[in-house]
């Protein structure tokens, strides 16, 4: 794709609005956020005593900017009263720009796990329960976080969650831990969407579960620490633990009804499944961008040549490109069929997408780590960093195990209907063999 913002055949399913505003989200990203990425680490506090406790002031500075330009929650859905109207491949091509570093996405408030939360209430929260948390969190005001991993079973299958909600008159008890709580550590973080079990005994194990609004740090809960990914603690967001011992919650901040958690953490991370693939093509591509500044730049040369002289670097670059665009076309591919249908119903193609783009960006990334040598995996360079956020996304949203095991069998279930075919067209085969006078091969 190069430079264009996005493939000529999509070209048809972005609209003239979404295309001004692209054009804005890149020139915002390339002018504003890419610079501040810098700043933004710098100003988070080395003081443990601090680090979790302000935020770096650039961020808030973005936003004003962002709000300006008209900027702000572009990730919402078309079909939601709240959101500014854009289609999931639109969204897409936003978040491939947003990908490119670290402070764009929440410059705009289109962050993980904001996002995804945000699209819980707008999709299953009731009128009271938006008003109390989705306008905050539309307006920029407070932050989230969503507790659903733990630490001490088998994540991968979300029905293997222990955390308790046991209901006790116009209460939920809750007790258990949970981690990988992203968002838990920022100060502005105001809300919690936790996943719990309230109901262990339902035949029906998808109807076990259920998802209550706790406000963050309620009595009776605990952050425990923030976990690193590779070193980074990434704060003052955090990934964190926390424990929740006889946490008492009012039970009208149950979401949508006892036994409805696993379908609403599935409409929550259909489409949260594709903005994490855009901002990882994203990322892959501002590696590809660091990549040919690197083989090109006249200083750098080995054994009398430009780096980019080397036919080992030209098939790096190559093959970064190839695997981009692919990466790329596969995600508009799910985004599309969300838009057209569901994300129930796109569920093969996003799988398809969160287990090629993740590793994709990983290889694109790794090569231009490798270009760069030993400045590659120092603090010089953005790239380190990068590959240690892209690692996650194999992990987080369902490993690549299990979107593997998904696909495959939705695959086989073509099997009967293939074979089928196929011994009707070597039915056909010897009818013609017969009709022509030809021996059978043996």
């Amino acid at each position: 794709m190069s430079d264009e913002l996005y493939p000529a055949v999509i070209a048809p399913l972005v609209s003239k609005r979404a295309h001004e505003t692209l054009v804005k989200v890149k020139k915002f990203v390339d002018e504003e956020c890419i610079p501040a990425d810098t700043i933004y680490h710098e100003q988070v506090s080395h003081d443990p005593s601090k680090r979790w406790a302000s935020v770096p002031p650039i961020i808030e500075e973005l936003k004003v900017k962002a709000k300006k330009l008209g900027l702000w929650n572009m990730f919402l859905h078309a079909h939601y009263k709240e959101g500014p109207g854009f289609t999931n491949v639109e969204y897409g091509l936003m978040a491939e720009q947003l990908g490119r570093c670290l402070v764009a996405s929440e410059a705009v408030n289109c962050a993980a796990p904001d996002t995804g939360n945000m699209e819980v209430f707008a999709k299953y929260a009731n009128e009271e329960q938006k008003r109390e948390w989705l306008v905050p969190l539309l307006e920029g005001r407070i932050r989230s976080a969503f507790c659903m991993t733990e630490r001490f079973t088998a994540s991968s299958d979300a029905t293997n969650i222990q955390l308790s909600m046991r209901r006790e008159g116009n209460e939920y008890v809750l007790n258990g831990r949970k981690w990988w709580a992203s968002g838990a550590g920022d100060p502005r973080c105001k809300v919690w969407l936790v996943m719990g079990k309230t109901d262990a005994s339902n035949p029906d194990r998808y109807r076990q579960q259920s998802v209550i609004i706790v406000p963050a740090h309620h009595p009776g809960s605990k952050v425990i620490r923030p976990t690193q990914i590779f070193g980074y603690d990434d704060a003052p967001h955090g990934h964190c633990e926390i424990e929740f011992t006889n946490c008492r919650v009012p039970a009208k901040n149950i979401v949508l009804g006892e036994g409805r958690g696993f379908e609403i953490i599935q409409g929550r991370l259909g489409p949260g499944r594709i903005h994490h693939c855009m901002r990882s093509i994203g990322a892959a591509e501002e590696a590809l961008r660091y990549i040919l500044a690197r083989v090109t730049s006249p200083e750098r040369r080995t054994f009398g040549k430009v780096l980019a002289d080397h036919a080992t670097v030209k098939a790096f670059i190559a093959d970064a490109r190839i695997d981009i665009d692919a990466g790329r076309l596969l995600v508009l591919q799910a985004a599309h069929a969300i838009d057209v249908s569901s994300a129930k119903d796109a569920q093969g193609l996003i799988s398809s997408a969160k287990i090629y783009v993740p590793s994709m960006a990983l290889r694109v990334i790794d090569r231009a780590i490798q270009l760069h040598g030993a400045g590659g995996v120092s603090q010089d360079f953005p790239l380190a960093y990068s590959y240690a956020n892209q690692r996650t996304l194999r992990i987080a949203d369902g490993p690549d195990e299990v979107h593997r095991d998904q696909l495959g069998r939705r695959e086989l279930k073509r099997a009967e209907r293939t074979t089928a075919l196929l011994k009707a067209q070597s039915a056909e085969v010897e009818r013609l063999r017969k009709q022509h006078n030809i021996a059978a091969k043996i």
